[in-house]
């Protein structure tokens, strides 16, 4: 379960673990390649999720100016600079790569490694590859069962200056049955703010809002490993977690895009628990998938090897 304190432990580890990880040469690194690769081979479902992630299957041309491997930098991305070497110390130090660091909402205009990309359109250009990992893949094992929670919708988040999520608990703030607010701390003393809830007080609740910022909403992914039930309007970026191919209704309960059938929805599953258990458990079934780390890393080096055979710098 997430507190402030055990967010900032995770965290830590998290940069201490990385910055030993630093210390061992590449070549340990580049022996693996071959072990992880052959883990996945025969592996039907991983081999589906990789052609998902790199859609390119044709040769193309990157700018001479690509970074070598060798010249990685953090870019004050210090985050996204360690996940990207879990994959690129696999491979020649020399080869060249594109990337994108941070919330990506448009397509490159070359093929480029980047954390998320638009469902909608063609959007081959943006090969999705595990960065930020610390943030987006954080999962719960929810002891509440969801009859036991409270009959309430909750949501906690900042406002990133979106007009959606302003309006959002604009709309919600003082309704009966809603736990909504923003905590940024300049809106300290507005109607809007409310207080941080932690992952665990927020998990006493049946019902969770997830909502996107700059690009996906970081919850998404805790709040389906948990026995409260998911509510988001239709995704309109991805990550890694493949948020394009979920289903509404199924993984989820598909909400407004202004959020105006919050309570409909609300009270139509507190009428029908049954369904919003049914949906809770296809959620847990597609956060399986998820949870083996070295399963998820041997895709990766994967989508990443593909990247290369195709480039040419």
């Amino acid at each position: 379960m997430k507190t402030k304190f055990a967010r900032r432990c995770r965290k830590q580890w998290f940069y201490l673990t990385n910055t030993l990880a630093q210390m061992v040469p590449d070549a340990w690194y580049r022996r693996q390649l071959s072990n992880y690769l052959q883990r996945i081979s025969d592996d039907a479902d991983a081999q589906a999720r990789i052609a998902y992630y790199m859609k390119l299957q044709e040769p193309f041309a990157l700018p001479a100016t690509t970074e070598r491997i060798a010249d990685l930098r953090a870019n004050g991305q210090i985050m996204y600079y360690y996940d990207m070497c879990k994959m690129a110390r696999h491979f020649p130090s020399a080869a060249r790569i594109a990337y994108v660091y941070g919330d990506v909402t448009e397509i490159p205009e070359y093929p480029a490694l980047v954390k998320s990309r638009p469902i909608d359109g063609d959007n081959a250009n943006s090969v999705l590859v595990r960065m930020e990992t610390m943030r987006h893949f954080y999962f719960v094992n929810d002891r509440i069962p969801f009859r036991d929670k409270k009959d309430v919708v909750v949501w906690r988040g900042k406002s990133f200056s979106k007009p959606h999520r302003i309006n959002f608990v604009n709309q919600f703030i003082d309704k009966p049955g809603c736990d909504i607010g923003l905590i940024d701390s300049k809106l300290e003393g507005s109607p809007g703010y409310r207080p941080f809830m932690s992952i665990v007080d927020q998990l006493r609740h049946k019902f969770i809002i997830s909502i996107e910022g700059n690009d996906v909403a970081t919850n998404l992914k805790w709040i389906m490993s948990s026995n409260s039930l998911c509510f988001a309007a239709k995704p309109k970026y991805e990550t890694w977690y493949m948020e394009g191919r979920l289903i509404a209704n199924h993984h989820f309960v598909q909400v407004a895009n202004d959020y105006s059938d919050i309570e409909e929805k609300m009270a139509y599953y507190l009428a029908h628990p049954d369904e919003a258990e049914a949906i809770i458990s296809n959620a847990h079934r597609w956060v399986a998938q998820f949870r083996d780390p070295a399963r998820e890393h041997a895709m990766a080096l994967q989508v990443f090897a593909r990247y290369l055979q195709l480039a040419q710098a």
